[in-house]
């Protein structure tokens, strides 16, 4: 877990990095990216796409001010994403575990 500051609209945010928060922000890309591919589809995902939004805007302090909310939710998925990127590194630097020799 951990968490990021961001400044949007001239107002500081702060969020903890959640399991659940990065669980919603892969489901909105997932939301956006059906409705990009099918733009006919947009209604029916609409409104998962604004639950999902208010969702992730909830765990935000102070609370996320509604002219705010589509650079809150642009800070967050880069967030998500450069944590991702980060534990991606991490787990390439390791050196894969050797198997213990039996004896």
């Amino acid at each position: 877990m951990s968490s990021k500051e961001f400044d949007v609209n001239g107002t500081d945010y702060k969020i903890v990095i959640t399991e659940q928060v990065i669980s919603h922000v892969n489901n909105l890309k997932n939301l956006y990216n059906a409705a990009y591919e099918d733009p006919e589809s947009f209604e029916d995902v609409s409104s998962e796409i604004s639950t999902t939004i208010n969702e992730i805007a909830s765990t935000v302090e102070p609370e996320a001010e509604d002219s705010d909310l589509d650079g809150i939710i642009q800070e967050i998925i880069k967030a998500v994403d450069n944590k991702a990127e980060e534990i991606k590194k991490e787990l390439e630097g390791k050196p894969a575990k050797k198997p213990k020799s039996k004896k």
